[in-house]
């Protein structure tokens, strides 16, 4: 048996022969990509060494795409008459929800072909959940997810997803491992079906 199997960390159906390289979207950051508003990355090496075995990634970053530069002012996400927003943290002028929510929609349907998506945990455009929101006053309260991110898991209601934080814990791991073969293969049997049909 291989050896991530044996430790639980890949489900044996993902690292059957028969199955190909899945495709999974992911932050950028988490492979090494220097795309952070300060110019760094958060490469994940879990990601990187075990997983990149198995699975072929997607790299996004949505804050480069929709024209922010690197290094960039920050943004994070603060409540607002309007709504949650997505502004810069040191000029509150720089608002970037409606571009972050576009490609979230642009990406949903570009992405067709992928069976799960790795998400950068606290990220004001891709946390999966307990994102900080900026409010009038007092601490941030954990209640966002990602503006791009929330728009892009609407639109795929189905797809595995999940955050590197949370492929620590073993359970989760195995969990969403088992539901990105699941996905994979329900894919397969609506491509069979076309083709019948």
């Amino acid at each position: 048996m291989d050896p991530l199997s044996a430790r639980g960390e890949i489900p044996p159906s993902l690292s059957s022969p028969e199955i190909p390289r899945l495709r999974l979207a992911i932050s950028s950051c988490l492979l090494g990509e220097r795309v952070r508003f300060d110019g760094g990355h958060k490469r994940d090496t879990y990601i990187t060494e075990a997983l990149n075995a198995y699975f072929d990634f997607v790299p996004v970053c949505p804050e480069v795409a929709i024209g922010m530069g690197t290094p960039r002012e920050p943004i994070r996400i603060v409540k607002t008459s309007q709504g949650l927003r997505a502004r810069g943290v040191r000029h509150s002028e720089l608002d970037v929800t409606d571009p972050l929510r576009q490609f979230g929609e642009v990406m949903a349907e570009e992405l067709g072909d992928i069976d799960g998506y790795i998400l950068k945990k606290d990220s004001p455009s891709c946390g999966m959940e307990r994102v900080r929101v900026h409010g009038t006053g007092g601490a941030p309260s954990r209640t966002g997810t990602g503006l791009y991110a929330q728009v892009f898991m609407a639109r795929r209601p189905w797809l595995p997803v999940e955050e590197e934080g949370r492929l620590n814990d073993p359970v989760l791991r195995e969990n969403f491992f088992e539901r990105v073969f699941v996905h994979y293969r329900w894919r397969q049997i609506g491509a069979e079906s076309s083709t019948i049909s």
